[in-house]
């Protein structure tokens, strides 16, 4: 055999030996000697001739020690596997013993041979699923199943192979870096997993690589972290790569398993593109008429980048008026929006230059200053037709309230802009003047009063004048007329005064102060004056005296008041103003003499003086006075109570039917029995023109009176089926209503009245054979009376 076989044999050997070695309980690594009750692996010979020259020592007794068991997992041949042997120094052969195994997996993963000790694995083992599993080997007596030697308890390990590849768990992974990132700036760093075990080989000793997404990228093959590999990567260029990673076990050797994921990375923007406008001249045409605040033209600028990175302001840096417009920015589409800021006017200018800017809004401090583009904007001013332009925008007039009518009190001028210079045409817009009190040359723009004013009742009068030029453009403009006070109205009392005089009053006291108004307004102010009339000038009662603030004192000459001389007094004073010319007029003041305390308290205005002297006092009076109103009212209780008396509980109205039918067992009482019900309404209806009301209802529909039979007679039958008739086609009738006219028999009936038929016992000879004519229903009734009368 070849010296290389040879070796390949003796390791083989070797191995085996090793195996079979370590299930063996031992001391200190030495083989035992067969004692009664101790356990050995192998007979004691094949030990002998395995460790032949080694020298055999004795244990001591019970110094079990086991060593592991090993078995590869995923094994897949087609017999169990041996996984090692029990043996005790008592099986000679002479001993029928028994092994028995108990524990993890005993009996289906892990098999004994009873007579040899061989321990097999019946299964696939999975080190991932459970790495070692304890078991208990005891020998008994085969024939009586007693134990020979205590239990004692080793581990199986499983012991690992290369079969799982390295997982990336949280894959597949995102991430972002800056764009123009330097070379070697970190990205992220991903992680795999390998179930392998790791403290046996190299099984789960992962290197990482990337097998897609260079030369921009690289990875640290044992930290897995990745680095930007590329310099200048621009996000304007590309945005996103997807970048292939690779981790392989056994330390990436030839044979080791690998797993891969994917990183997204997305390259985020900076600042480093400038707005650009997309052309450098923009011209618009705006018309003279645009209102201020409103939009004349959008300018843009261009920016590659996103985000904040892309937002721009604008504004105008140059050009001729630039106060004229402003520019803002639209935040949605990052737009410039040319706003007016003054009105435009064709005529003074008609066009326009302005320089405008555009300017990042966030930029780079170390790049010094902020990226910025310039453009040039043209603005063409478009003429308009405008309306007339008023001289002012409000006009102040003035005009006395005296003035005579056609008066004028003013001019409002306008003019048309445009360069035409139309006519201009004036209206007073009669929503503000209402009671035409103005009027205004449609022409020239002259106010005129139409209606005589007075102050005193409107002072100012605020009226809207409209200027139209040809093409109809209409301008308005407020008018204000202000009416100048004339000294048209006498100066009053301020209110209706009422004084009051003590009797126990002094000589010289004041009785009231009294001032006056005037309606009119004179620009120097009012001044007063106050004089009796001449024919109380030498009144010896009262007195006035001014007292400097348009106001005067009432003052009393004597203290000998007495209210049952006179209770009242009446004193005329004429008031008159400073006005040009002056104007007065004549004011009464009523003074009542009271009686007061002491202290000047007014107490009563009462006249007592007529019933104090028979001894009566106020008191006493009110008291009567309170009787007499009791006696009054107890009279006027007494009267209507009386009233109240005499009039029926139940009121019976002749007309009401309803009223009239009482009793329900009334038999009749004959012909002069009229309590039963009305034997009016039996009569001829032609006493009302030929209608009859309804009395027990209210009719709802108003229907046209019935037309009665001619005065020859009617049928009887015919009649009735007519009222039947009525009366069933009558929406108002309720079931109730039975009550019809059923007596009438027509006029010139040589029956009569249906009340006039006498008894069978009456010794009348009238003949009632012409009841048979009446119709089908009065012919037995006929009948009846014939015979009892041919009887």
């Amino acid at each position: 055999m070849p010296k290389r076989s040879e070796e390949m044999l003796t390791d083989v050997w070797t191995s085996l030996l090793l195996v079979w070695i370590t299930c063996v309980p031992y001391t200190s690594m030495t083989p035992i000697i067969s004692q009664s009750k101790s356990l050995q692996t192998g007979s004691t010979a094949l030990l002998r001739g395995l460790v032949e020259g080694q020298r055999i020592l004795s244990r001591a007794k019970r110094g079990w020690v086991w060593n592991q068991m090993f078995v590869l997992e995923e094994f897949s041949g087609p017999d169990p596997i041996l996984v090692g042997r029990l043996h005790t120094d008592l099986d000679v052969g002479s001993t029928p013993i028994k092994y028995v195994l108990a524990g993890e997996g005993a009996g289906t993963i892990f098999a004994i041979n009873e007579i040899t000790g061989d321990i097999h694995a019946m299964k696939r083992l999975d080190r991932e699923e459970k790495a070692e599993y304890t078991l208990t080997a005891q020998v008994t007596n085969r024939d009586t199943d007693q134990p020979l030697e205590p239990p004692s308890e080793f581990i199986i390990k499983v012991q690992d192979i290369n079969d799982n590849p390295p997982q990336f768990v949280e894959g597949p992974y995102r991430a972002s870096v800056p764009e123009m990132s330097q070379v070697g700036t970190s990205v992220t760093r991903v992680t795999a997993t390998d179930a392998d075990d790791p403290v046996y080989g190299n099984s789960a000793k992962l290197v990482y690589s990337i097998l897609e997404g260079q030369p921009y990228f690289s990875i640290d093959p044992n930290t897995a972290i990745i680095k930007i590999a590329l310099h200048g990567m621009d996000r304007e260029m590309r945005e996103e790569y997807l970048v292939v990673i690779q981790a392989k076990d056994m330390g990436g050797h030839m044979g080791g398993l690998s797993g891969t994921t994917t990183v997204t990375v997305t390259l985020t923007d900076v600042n480093d593109n400038p707005p650009k406008f997309s052309k450098s001249l923009y011209e618009f045409v705006i018309p003279e008429e645009l209102g201020i605040g409103q939009p004349g033209g959008k300018v843009k600028a261009n920016d590659r980048d996103i985000g904040e990175n892309a937002k721009s302001t604008y504004n105008i840096i140059d050009g001729d008026e630039k106060d004229v417009f402003e520019i803002t920015t639209d935040a949605q589409t990052q737009e410039g929006i040319l706003r007016l800021k003054k009105p435009l006017n064709f005529e003074t200018k008609k066009s326009y230059t302005l320089k405008v800017e555009a300017a990042n809004i966030r930029f780079d401090p170390s790049s010094g200053a902020p990226f910025k583009d310039t453009a040039t904007v043209k603005i063409a001013v478009e003429d308009s037709d405008e309306p007339p332009v008023f001289s002012k925008p409000t006009f102040v007039l003035q005009v006395d309230e005296n003035a005579p009518i056609n008066t004028v009190i003013g001019t409002v001028t306008a003019r048309d802009p445009d360069v035409t210079g139309s006519l201009v045409r004036y209206f007073i817009d009669r929503h503000t003047d209402l009671e035409r009190q103005f009027n205004i040359n449609v022409d020239d723009g002259k106010i005129t009063l139409a209606k005589p004013l007075d102050r005193e009742t409107d002072m100012w009068h605020n009226i809207t004048v409209t200027a139209t030029e040809i093409s109809n453009q209409i301008s308005r403009a407020i008018v204000a007329i202000r009416v100048l006070d004339i000294n048209d109205n006498a100066p009053e009392f301020a209110t209706e005064y009422e004084a009051f005089l003590c009797e126990n009053g002094k000589p010289g006291q004041v009785i009231q102060t009294v001032s006056a108004v005037d309606k009119d307004d004179p620009i120097q102010g009012h001044y007063f004056e106050y004089r009796l009339i001449p024919e109380m000038l030498n009144n010896p009662n009262f007195t006035i005296k001014n007292n400097g603030d348009n106001s005067i004192s009432v003052l009393a000459k004597h203290d000998t008041f007495r209210r049952q001389k006179q209770e009242m007094y009446f004193l005329p004073i004429i008031v008159t103003d400073n006005g040009n010319p002056p104007m007065s007029s004549t004011n009464t003041l009523t003074i009542r003499v009271c009686g007061c305390s002491r202290e000047g308290i007014v107490q009563s205005c009462n006249v007592e003086a007529y019933v104090l002297p028979i001894g009566l006092s106020m008191g006493a009076l009110i008291a009567i006075l309170a009787c007499i109103i009791l006696l009054l009212v107890i009279v006027v209780l007494f009267v209507t109570l009386r009233r109240h008396k005499n009039k029926p509980l139940i009121i019976k109205d002749d007309e009401d039917v309803r009223e009239n039918i009482i009793r329900y067992d009334d038999e009749g009482g004959g012909e002069e029995d009229t309590e039963a019900f009305d034997i009016a309404t039996l009569q001829n209806p032609d006493g009302i023109n030929g209608y009859l009301p309804r009395k027990d209802i209210k009719p709802d529909l108003q229907f046209m009176p019935r037309q009665s039979g001619g005065p020859n007679g009617v049928d009887v039958d015919e009649f009735i089926n007519v009222r039947l008739h009525e009366a069933d086609n009558d929406p108002t009738a309720p079931p109730y209503d039975s009550i019809q006219i059923y007596g009438y028999e027509g006029r010139g009936s040589i029956a009569g009245s249906l009340s006039s038929l006498e008894t069978a016992s009456s010794d009348s000879d009238q003949n009632y054979d012409y009841l048979r004519e009446w119709g089908p229903r009065f012919r037995r009734l006929g009948e009846l009376y014939s015979d009892s009368c041919g009887v």
